[in-house]
């Protein structure tokens, strides 16, 4: 099917699910120029009204009836109802952003997939870190060899236990957004290994994982994701045959370090003389969510790929759910 937009008009977009998320995703799309928020749609009526006059747009509790009424939708509602919410969306000839994970279940994601490509709709997930531009210079950098060859990548995404998490685990809420960061920057992943568990015995699923992504490349690379550290912590570290690179995914900074042996005094080897070269890396902050949406309102204009596509979303989901077999089995996971 041909979907043919006039872009002398502003795109008509609405948001579906305004919990923690929706709320940013409404916002920023009053803070973009050519975006037009047509509505918001939630199932409770008073969230819905009152998000919906704090920007001046409609508000309905049935998503059915905003459909027929936009070019787009963000969709931002627990993961287990992806799937529907996009797939109607879909049907109904509307651009899809949704947010991560793509859905729950690998064969809903791959229909999801394909249901785009078959009527040339955007399908974008939103994998927000793709689009920090801390993630978006180290990408560019290795490209250019500027640290050299990548050989290991590890991260640690920590923090205290989210009460707005309720259908899913570490490894599917935190872990998929350095999968799919990892995956990004260093290619296919060919096996997953994973210890994980659970140390809050009120809650259903695991809140603790350490993920090993064993990928084509010969790369191995280690993630760690847990709800019992008492502060945030949101970084990247990438071995580089060059240099040492930190990424601070909340400060979007990039500090990228290098050293050199002096000369050795036979006579003291206790302590090695080395010069260290450790330099911050100026990048420009922009907010990743209004980078997000942005993105994916080009890929509509200019019909296309989104930075991070239904494919990409698929293979995240692939991947955290080799993670969670492999701690279930104690076995390590191919990637088929």
């Amino acid at each position: 099917m041909e979907h043919i937009i006039f872009w002398d008009i502003m795109l008509k977009l609405g948001v579906i699910g305004i919990g923690s998320m929706g709320k940013n995703h409404a916002r920023v799309c009053t803070e973009i120029d050519d975006i037009d928020l047509v509505g918001i749609a939630d199932i409770n009526k008073t969230s819905a009204k009152q998000i919906s006059e704090q920007y001046d747009t409609t508000a309905y509790s049935d998503y059915n009836q905003l459909l027929p009424k936009v070019d787009a939708v963000i969709i931002s509602t627990p993961t287990t109802t992806h799937y529907q919410l996009a797939l109607d969306a879909l049907e109904s000839g509307k651009h899809v952003l949704v947010e991560k994970p793509i859905c729950d279940d690998i064969t809903k994601a791959d229909t999801l997939v394909r249901k785009a490509k078959k009527e040339d709709l955007v399908l974008s997930v939103g994998h927000i870190e793709r689009h920090n531009p801390a993630v978006q210079y180290v990408k560019d950098a290795l490209k250019k060899q500027q640290f050299g060859e990548l050989i290991t990548m590890t991260s640690k995404r920590v923090s205290n236990f989210p009460g707005r998490i309720r259908d899913a685990g570490v490894i599917f809420d935190l872990g998929i957004h350095d999968i799919d960061v990892m995956h990004f920057i260093a290619g296919d992943v060919k096996t997953v290994y994973a210890k994980a568990g659970k140390f809050n015995k009120t809650i259903q699923y695991e809140d603790h994982a350490n993920i090993m992504l064993n990928f084509v490349s010969g790369i191995c690379c280690i993630i760690e994701v847990n709800w019992l550290t008492p502060m945030k912590v949101r970084k990247m570290w990438l071995t580089c045959s060059k240099n040492f690179v930190e990424v601070d995914y909340i400060n979007q900074s990039v500090t990228v370090s290098s050293s050199s042996i002096k000369k050795i005094d036979d006579k003291n080897l206790y302590h090695t003389p080395i010069d260290y070269d450790i330099s911050q890396v100026s990048i420009k902050k922009k907010e990743p969510l209004k980078n997000e949406i942005e993105d994916f309102k080009t890929a509509i204009e200019s019909r296309r790929q989104p930075l991070v596509t239904g494919e990409d979303g698929l293979m995240a989901i692939k991947i955290a759910e080799a993670a969670m077999k492999s701690y279930k089995t104690g076995e390590e996971v191919s990637i088929t």
